[in-house]
């Protein structure tokens, strides 16, 4: 139960760019997220940086990248900014070998954007209902799931979440912040 596994897909054709939309998270949380990814032997530990997915990765037409672009801006512009609690683990075991960072405080305001986002010019299903959260195990051992599940129970996390963070895909199959959008919306 993963849409949001920023692995990619290299030779993707040349009049297609690969996008993705998230929150980032910010420091100091991001560099402990990141060692948990490597101590347990994730692969995906170092492809982007710790986040709540908004759009999972997607291809698009290049010639679509200016419409995408106001369509985000104008996403960003009707949101406020907003608190983020990160609160203990869970699992999407046994539907998909994860094991994630749960989000506490702004589950609502991730639902809304990641909803907005996938409209317009980035209209899309998704194969799994949205769920958001930080992944910090994927495709490891059973024992590495225990382990980061257990030793990640106990994490909080408190921020402000003032933008998201659009990614595109290099050809090289490196993921490269292609923009940020700050929130401006009226506060709800």
């Amino acid at each position: 139960m993963n849409d949001d596994t920023f692995v990619g897909r290299l030779g993707t054709p040349p009049e297609t760019a690969l996008l993705g939309v998230i929150v980032p998270i910010p420091e100091p949380w991001a560099a402990l997220l990141v060692d948990w990814r490597c101590k347990v032997g994730d692969p995906q530990a170092t492809l982007v940086p710790p986040h709540v997915t908004l759009l999972p990765p997607t291809e698009v037409p290049v010639a679509d990248r200016d419409a995408i672009t106001a369509h985000l801006a104008g996403v960003a512009a009707a949101h406020p900014p907003f608190d983020m609690h990160l609160a203990g683990t869970g699992t999407f075991t046994p539907v998909s070998d994860v094991v994630f960072v749960a989000v506490a405080r702004g589950i609502g305001n991730c639902e809304l954007l990641a909803h907005d986002v996938r409209q317009g010019p980035l209209d899309r299903s998704l194969s799994f209902p949205y769920h958001p959260h930080v992944t910090v195990a994927h495709d490891v051992p059973g024992d590495m799931l225990d382990l980061a599940y257990c030793g990640l129970q106990d994490l909080s996390a408190e921020f402000r979440v003032e933008h998201f963070t659009e990614f595109e895909q290099t050809a090289a199959g490196v993921w490269e912040i292609a923009r940020e959008y700050p929130l401006t919306g009226p506060e709800r």
